[in-house]
């Protein structure tokens, strides 16, 4: 089970939509039934409580799920054992936050991976913010979390509030470095739009290039878009 305070560094990483908060020490100490069995991994327990009549649902008060429990503290089984009992997989927290996301963030591609088997839905819109799963892992640079998601289905291009896709997250509120160098490439290979420019019109590429990061630039010049072609941006517009 993935330790209290990793669990609680959680709640300092803002993904695209604002921080995550996972349960605090308190929550935790006041959890019973099926909440207290997923975040212990109590599989006989959720399976003895959701026969019962426990309402597999239910929720904390910060609306959290026994399922959002279980991705916080990253128990598969429990998961698992909660989605054969009828747990809702697309429901979202107060933070409008699902499962997948959550383990997006976590930087947990399998607890991501099951969640999306057991039918969690990869293109909900989720967080304060109207992004998705992609684009909180591109944030953060979880590059096999994102190539897991391209590779589910996830929408490439959707644009959050913020007027930003998954690619310019990776860009604008990324380092540069190999993890989110990693993820524009995903990005840009399954066909990502490189010409999406941001709410002021910023292409990524004049992001990368404000920012110095010169691969990332590279990768996006090779997409074959460059943001003073005059044909290029007739298109755009005319869409």
């Amino acid at each position: 089970m993935r330790s209290l305070v990793v669990g609680l560094m959680l709640s300092l990483t803002a993904a695209s939509g604002g921080a995550q908060i996972p349960p605090s020490a308190t929550q935790i100490a006041r959890y019973d039934g099926l909440h207290l069995a997923a975040y212990q991994g109590a599989v006989s327990e959720i399976a003895r409580l959701s026969a019962s009549g426990a309402d597999v649902n239910a929720r904390d008060t910060a609306g959290r799920t026994p399922a959002h429990v279980a991705a916080f503290a990253s128990q598969d089984a429990a998961l698992r054992a909660l989605a054969e009992a009828g747990a809702d997989m697309n429901a979202l927290e107060n933070r409008a936050y699902d499962v997948v996301t959550i383990a997006a963030v976590a930087n947990d591609p399998e607890l991501m991976s099951l969640a999306i088997a057991l039918g969690n839905r990869h293109d909900l819109i989720t967080s304060v913010y109207d992004g998705t799963a992609l684009i909180a892992a591109a944030h953060v640079g979880h590059a096999e979390v994102v190539r897991r998601l391209i590779a589910a289905g996830a929408p490439l291009d959707h644009v959050n509030n913020l007027g930003w896709t998954a690619l310019m997250e990776a860009v604008v509120l990324g380092d540069g470095g190999p993890d989110h160098l990693a993820c524009v490439q995903a990005l840009v290979a399954a066909g990502a739009d490189v010409s999406i420019p941001d709410s002021k019109g910023a292409t990524p590429l004049q992001q990368a290039e404000q920012r110095g990061y010169t691969e990332i630039a590279k990768i996006l010049r090779s997409a074959g878009y460059e943001p003073n072609s005059l044909a290029r941006e007739l298109a755009r517009l005319l869409q």
